[in-house]
């Protein structure tokens, strides 16, 4: 167990959600079609606590357990600032983990510059965590 956070694309909020739900595993199919993966992390609690006070500002209630938070361009700007300048705030959880900006650092950028990019295709950028 731990704190495991993914950034996708999709074309509309809930299509991850309703991929699974409609996903048949007998046949690896569903109706929908699946939301792209351009990150993944493991037990990096100081960008998870950013999203959450991200999530929180939005109304986001209860753990930020399992919600799809999506991903503007000015909320990229900010979290571009944040990492570049070394200020995610220190975040503490169970099953978090340490603190792992710096091992995180340069993918953090990379996934910036990719979201940004698919942003600007006009596809949507979410961030879902599960801990």
């Amino acid at each position: 167990m731990g704190l495991d956070m993914y950034a996708y694309v999709a074309g509309r909020k809930g299509q991850a959600n309703e991929y699974w739900e409609n996903y048949d595993g007998a046949t690896d199919t569903s109706p929908v079609e699946k939301p792209r993966e351009i990150a993944y992390w493991r037990k990096h609690p100081n960008l998870h606590g950013w999203m959450n006070k991200l999530w929180t500002e939005r109304g986001g209630r209860g753990d930020f357990n399992g919600d799809e938070l999506e991903l503007t361009w000015d909320d990229l700007e900010r979290l571009e600032y944040v990492v570049k300048n070394r200020q995610l705030p220190s975040t503490t959880g169970f099953f978090f983990g340490e603190a792992s900006d710096d091992y995180y650092y340069t993918k953090d950028l990379e996934f910036i510059r990719q979201a940004k990019a698919e942003l600007f295709t006009g596809l949507k950028v979410f961030y879902n965590s599960s801990w």
